[in-house]
């Protein structure tokens, strides 16, 4: 016969894992949130669009270029960059020995999320999550560890003054701020695919089988959270009550920076509820998308194309992190964020 105590301890666990699963979200995608208003959205249900489907976007990577995204869409350009006034940086290219400068053209990935969030805003501390326990529970399979400024890395092959904010340094000891050094190391056949490419090309530049960056995770202090640009760029009319961003300004290859935001909002009209906007912006380098052909002559690695492998249409994808491609690792960030909100 089994005990009470225990009856009542596997009651309460099954209760805990029925509400876990109850309380996990899910994806339905929206053309844009811009069509999502506050009263729309639904209890653990994100709406979500990565623009892959725009008239902006390439038909083929679903990636929108640096220059047109600034063009048509300044409220994101201006909060998703590292910083308001970032433009593509000039850069140093030897090939045959010979070095010539120039612009260094970016592609974006650009995938917004808005969710409900079932507490009052003044019952989130977005201070909590400026630490490594909140990054190492949205994707274990990145590892990271803490550093400081004195351990900062400056970007290869461009101006290191390009990826410095102009206003402050990255990583200066404030308030719920975290520096942190991050290894991704690519899983699935993606390693043994790169190995094949360092070997059957003549690049001179030798592709990683990891990605390693440097990032800086931090919650905006009330003076710095811009009401009214915030309140434009979510298209959510109630007070902003806290903002959690991280700037990804190194990368040692493919990427030239990155950002993840996360505004929360008061409910416009459920003062109970909360209403959260998530911002996944990575910019791509345009070269790394420009070796298509490099490729497809070698019939064993045509299925290893960059940009197939970047928007998870490989057979080498695989996983639920960065090896499955940006949109499927998009997703799985935002919905591992939107959980860790909702129920700590």
């Amino acid at each position: 016969m089994i005990p009470h105590r225990a009856i009542v301890l596997l009651a309460a666990l099954l209760a805990c894992g029925s509400a876990a699963r109850a309380n996990d979200f899910r994806i339905e995608d929206v053309p844009s949130l811009g069509a999502v208003s506050a009263a729309q959205l639904k209890p653990s249900v994100i709406a979500f669009t990565d623009h892959r489907k725009d008239e902006l976007a390439d038909p083929v990577t679903g990636l929108i270029r640096f220059e047109d995204w600034a063009r048509v869409r300044p409220l994101q350009k201006q909060a998703l960059s590292l910083y308001p006034g970032y433009v593509e940086p000039t850069v140093e290219v030897t090939s045959a020995g010979v070095t010539k400068a120039g612009i260094e053209k970016l592609q974006m990935f650009v995938a917004e999320a808005r969710f409900m969030l079932g507490k009052p805003a003044a019952a989130i501390n977005l201070a909590k999550y400026a630490a490594l326990p909140f990054l190492e529970h949205i994707d274990p399979a990145i590892s990271h560890k803490l550093i400081s400024a004195a351990d900062l890395l400056p970007p290869k092959e461009v101006d290191p003054s390009v990826n410095r904010h102009p206003d402050r340094r990255w990583c200066d000891a404030r308030p719920n701020t975290i520096c942190i050094q991050s290894r991704y190391d690519l899983e699935g056949k993606l390693p043994v695919g790169i190995r094949l490419v360092n070997k059957l090309t003549d690049s001179e530049k030798k592709i990683s089988e990891y990605l390693e960056f440097q990032s800086e995770l931090r919650v905006l202090p009330p003076a710095e959270i811009d009401q009214t640009g915030l309140i434009k760029l979510t298209g959510i009319n109630s007070p902003v009550t806290g903002v959690l961003e991280q700037n990804i300004f190194y990368v040692n290859q493919i990427l030239r920076f990155g950002k993840f935001l996360a505004v929360l909002q008061q409910h416009p009209t459920d003062p109970t509820r909360t209403v959260a906007t998530a911002y996944v912006a990575l910019a791509i380098k345009a070269k790394v998308l420009e070796n298509k052909k490099e490729y497809e002559t070698v019939p064993i690695l045509r299925n290893l194309v960059p940009a197939q492998v970047l928007v998870g249409n490989s057979s080498f994808n695989s996983g639920h992190s960065i090896s499955a491609g940006l949109p499927a690792y998009a997703r799985n960030q935002i919905k591992a964020v939107a959980t860790i909100l909702e129920r700590q």
